[in-house]
């Protein structure tokens, strides 16, 4: 049996879920690989490249401002889950102008994608808003800011249901980040400089990933039933409220890159990064089976 290393680089379900369907379904094993799943949040690029990763956005970033070969080998979805929550008052983005929004690094992925949401939105991010910057985590802390009024919306991700939370506290989701900026976001990335893409493990990964997704698809009940893992402050129907809105239409059954979409994000990141594009789509997501 292979073995190899596999980081995730968030925490929530975004990160995390495929790869865990793969395994609690027994398919890494089926595959004859055994996959260490390691927390990377916290590793810098040089021990991160040392192993498979699932942080496709964080490896988009760093091809384009380091250079570091990564390689996009699986994609489980275009739509980053992120969401912008903001108390109540507050109905759209241009609302933030002039606001205090508790947001990720701007080199981080997420706090990277969340600037080209806001300027899409007419926001400059750097002089329109009040911006406190927040490493990811549990975003307990920033539910707990919202609440006291210390600030007025933050940037949260997928450990927690944004709609159901809003609903709870009478306050507003603003918008997804899916909606308004496509990338290909998650998955399964290698730097050829450490593993090569055709290595035997690595492909297994790939092969239990792409039979995960199928659960996603095709295993409504079972997927709700390991959602329920990752969202356990949640009931069972806002559970599946989130799953049929923000996974089941927009996680792929095939695990391939829309090289359209990843051409389009290729350039919005650079530029929002202010460096050269000096990667294609087709170079950095492969597509073959």
């Amino acid at each position: 049996m292979y073995t190899i290393d596999l980081a995730y680089v968030g925490r929530g379900l975004h990160e995390e879920l495929v790869a865990y369907i793969a395994d609690q379904q027994g398919y890494d094993a089926e595959e004859g690989v055994h996959v260490a799943l390691r927390d990377g949040c916290s590793w810098d690029e040089e021990r991160l490249r040392h192993g498979a990763t699932i942080g496709l956005g964080r490896a988009l970033l760093s091809r384009l401002a380091d250079g570091i070969p990564w390689v996009a080998l699986n994609v489980n979805t275009h739509r980053p889950l992120f969401w912008f929550l903001a108390r109540s008052g507050l109905t759209s983005l241009a609302d933030l102008a002039g606001r205090r929004l508790a947001v990720h690094a701007p080199h981080t992925a997420p706090g990277c994608f969340a600037r080209i949401v806001l300027r899409r939105a007419g926001l400059d991010p750097d002089r329109d808003i009040h911006t406190i910057v927040r490493p990811p985590g549990d975003y307990g802390m920033d539910l707990r800011w919202l609440h006291d009024g210390r600030i007025d919306a933050a940037l949260v991700g997928s450990t927690m249901a944004p709609e159901a939370i809003a609903a709870e506290h009478g306050w507003q989701v603003l918008a997804w980040v899916g909606d308004h900026f496509q990338v290909p976001t998650v998955g399964v990335a290698v730097d050829p400089t450490y593993i090569q893409p055709d290595d035997p493990a690595v492909q297994a990964v790939v092969r239990a990933h792409r039979r995960a997704l199928r659960v996603i698809q095709n295993e409504p009940d079972t997927t709700a039933r390991y959602l329920q893992t990752f969202l356990g402050g949640h009931t069972a129907d806002e559970v599946r409220a989130h799953y049929e809105k923000f996974i089941a239409p927009y996680f792929t059954t095939d695990g391939q890159a829309d090289l359209a979409v990843g051409a389009s994000a290729i350039t919005a990141v650079a530029a929002e990064l202010g460096v050269p594009a000096t990667v294609t789509a087709a170079e950095f997501y492969r597509t073959k089976p």
